[in-house]
Order: structure tokens, then sequence, then C-alpha cells
């Protein structure tokens, strides 16, 4: 397995990373629920909620390089949200993990997320993701294939389309409905959907 099965389109990679396995020094992670991003207009995926939507910044600059690689940064101002880059390198696109179950190092994690109320808390949400497996923005850009990372990627099998549940993206204004957000229907660690109350209303068929 290698990061150019992530050099695809984001829905494509976000699907790949289901499943997945993330290791972060002691604490490994299962991949449950994730949510693609696209890039700037200049690119084939142009998406507005993206942090690329409006082209590259320093900021920014992880998600217009080679797949697998991480690109984080922080919520409100205190959390950290981990990101696995994904197509082609020099266009933008990326996959939020929001959730995962923790296979290993469950200690250590709940030493780390001591407000969970369960095993199935200790990872769900973005927030507490990168929280319960120890990744801070230092990390940012690291190589997730790289055997002499701390942290790792090791994509699995592809999923069976039939356990993958699709819905709208959560906490975005903008495009809050592409349906780019894919989870494991059997997974008690997936977060709840929150949907951003800046977010335009749906329609309901006349």
């Amino acid at each position: 397995m290698s990061a150019e099965e992530l050099a695809v389109d984001p829905p494509a990679a976000a699907r790949r990373l289901l499943g997945a396995t993330l290791r972060s020094g002691p604490v490994s992670a299962r991949l449950v629920e994730v949510e693609a991003y696209g890039g700037d207009p200049a690119g084939p995926w142009h998406d507005p909620a993206a942090h690329s939507g409006r082209g590259r910044t320093p900021r920014n600059a992880a998600m217009f390089g080679p797949p697998g690689h991480l690109y984080c940064y922080l919520s409100y101002g205190m959390h950290t949200c981990v990101n696995v880059i994904s197509g082609p390198d020099g266009v933008a696109s990326g996959v939020l993990l929001r959730s995962a179950e923790i296979i290993a190092g469950r200690e250590v994690a709940r030493a780390r997320r001591p407000t969970a109320r369960g095993t199935d808390d200790l990872a769900r949400g973005p927030g507490n993701l990168g929280s319960a497996l120890g990744i801070g923005l230092a990390d940012y850009g690291t190589d997730l294939f790289d055997p002499e990372s701390e942290i790792r990627l090791e994509l699995g099998p592809p999923v069976d389309p039939d356990l993958i549940a699709v819905g709208p993206r959560v906490g975005v204004s903008a495009e809050a409905d592409r349906p780019w957000r894919v989870w494991l229907r059997d997974s008690r660690a997936v977060s709840a959907y929150r949907r951003s109350p800046r977010a335009p209303r749906i329609r309901k068929p006349a």
C-alpha cells in the first residue's frame, strides 16, 4: 500500500481512508469517519469550504503537496484537526479525519482524553481524534508512509460500499450539502451530525 492510492479525487480518497489504521507512537486507531475537501479555483475540485479554496498560503501549503502527508490546523484555537493530503502532487485536496476507534494504546488515549465518557468517545470528533493520538501542529507535513515517521498510515483493503454511509459535511457554511462525508455504518464511534447555522437552509420540495 502506498500514498499513490490517495492520488485520486477527494471523495475516492475519503472512501479509501475508511478502515485504515493510523499509528501515532503507542496509540493506534481505525478510521471510521472522514470528510473530503477540494481546493482552489485553478484545480479540478474547487471547494469554497476548503482551507485551500482561495489559493495557496503559508498555512495551507501542505494541501498542495504530495498525497499521504499530514495537514494539521487548530480549530477554535485549541483543538488540532488532522487531515491527510490527497490528489496528485501540486493539486490541492485533502481528507479531514473525523472519528476513529482506538485499537491500541487505550490507556494512553484515556490519559489524554480524561473527559471521554467511554472507549467509543476517545477519538469521536476531529479535535478528540487529534488529542487521543497526541498529534499537534508540530506534526504538520509528516510523511505518513515513511517507515521512519512517528505517525504512520496503513491502508487496508477497500471497504465494501454497502458498509459505507454518505452524507453532508459538518460545520461548514459553504457547500455544506456536498455529500463528501463518509463513515462506517456499523461503528459506534462515528460523530453526531451538526449542520452549521450559517449554512443555507435545505429547501423542501413544493
